[in-house]
């Protein structure tokens, strides 16, 4: 039973960071890993580490869309029932 305020907004940040956590999470490793290949090769490019992480977590959030869209609606209906 939801009722106070803080409760709720507690909850939703914590959804908010379920949900980001994979894309992030994609985005830091990619970015550790072109990270790593610019330290050896010595390339200090620093448009190269920003495209790929945006693609790649371009690509995750597409991929998880689903799972995004089911927890957000599991969240809306905890939320309106708890009323």
């Amino acid at each position: 039973m939801l009722q106070d305020p803080v409760d709720v907004a507690r909850i939703a940040l914590m959804q908010a960071l379920i949900i980001a956590v994979p894309i992030l999470g994609a985005g830091l490793v990619v970015g550790l890993l072109i990270s790593l290949f610019q330290a050896v090769t010595q390339i200090q490019e620093q448009t190269l580490t920003f495209v790929p992480k945006i693609i790649v977590m371009i690509l995750v959030a597409v991929v998880l869309l689903s799972w995004i869209s089911i927890r957000m609606a599991n969240f809306a209906v905890e939320m309106f029932t708890d009323l």
